[in-house]
């Protein structure tokens, strides 16, 4: 009987030691992958962006027909304790994997910052793989959410939020997103990532609206709020 409740004791030490190690693995490993990946996108990005101002005044200065598959640009959002996040296309979980958020392309096809009117709408991972959406709780009214671009700032301002709803609550997406209280066209932005913490049972969004624009300048100066 001792002998095999000293196995037992050893298979559940085991057990947990395998659980802590994949807790570590998921929660920080990952992590360290998926920002290794996103630094290197966003250099190129940046990079592609340089080539372009070389060459000179034959490339577009705006948007254009867009080549997204190294991303459009950056959100900078002070209040999520990140530097800059890249944007790209999709938020299917290997997209997102790459420590990236994704704008919407199903099952509600996202507006464009450009765009006259309509909902930017983006995902990223709350845990995990970058974890870029890891703090939106601590998102305010007033908090700044600026877009960057090759050549223009798109600044919004949080207005609302929506602590917990469905996964399959696509009205937050709408182009006028009525459960933010929106009730007309406009230049909206919405964050969408897993709630509770550690679990993807649910979604936290959070609203902005553009409130200005600004060109970028030479030495790519950001906006005040940035500053």
């Amino acid at each position: 009987m001792a002998a095999v409740v000293s196995v037992s004791g050893e298979l559940l030490i085991t057990a947990g030691v395998v659980l802590a190690l994949f807790v570590v693995y998921s929660l920080w490993w990952t992590n360290v992958l998926a920002n290794r990946e996103a630094d290197r996108e966003s250099d190129r990005v940046r990079d592609n962006w340089a080539a372009d101002r070389d060459v000179g005044a034959n490339v577009p200065t705006g948007p254009g027909e867009l080549d997204t598959r190294d991303g459009i640009g950056f959100l900078h959002a002070p209040g999520l304790g990140k530097k800059e996040i890249l944007i790209k296309p999709g938020t299917d979980p290997k997209e997102l994997n790459q420590g990236i958020a994704g704008y919407y392309k199903r099952p509600v096809k996202s507006a464009m910052p450009w765009d006259e009117s309509g909902n930017f709408s983006l995902a990223a991972h709350r845990d995990g793989h970058g974890a870029k959406f890891h703090n939106i709780h601590k998102l305010k009214d007033g908090d700044p959410l600026v877009f960057e671009t090759k050549d223009t700032w798109y600044v919004y301002e949080v207005y609302s939020s929506l602590p917990e709803t469905s996964k399959y609550n696509t009205e937050v997406l709408d182009d006028v997103p009525k459960e933010s209280g929106a009730t007309e066209k406009g230049r909206y932005i919405t964050l969408t990532t897993c709630t509770p913490v550690y679990t993807s049972n649910y979604r936290y969004i959070v609203w902005g609206e553009l409130v200005r624009t600004e060109k970028v300048d030479a030495d790519r100066t950001p906006p005040g709020e940035l500053g």
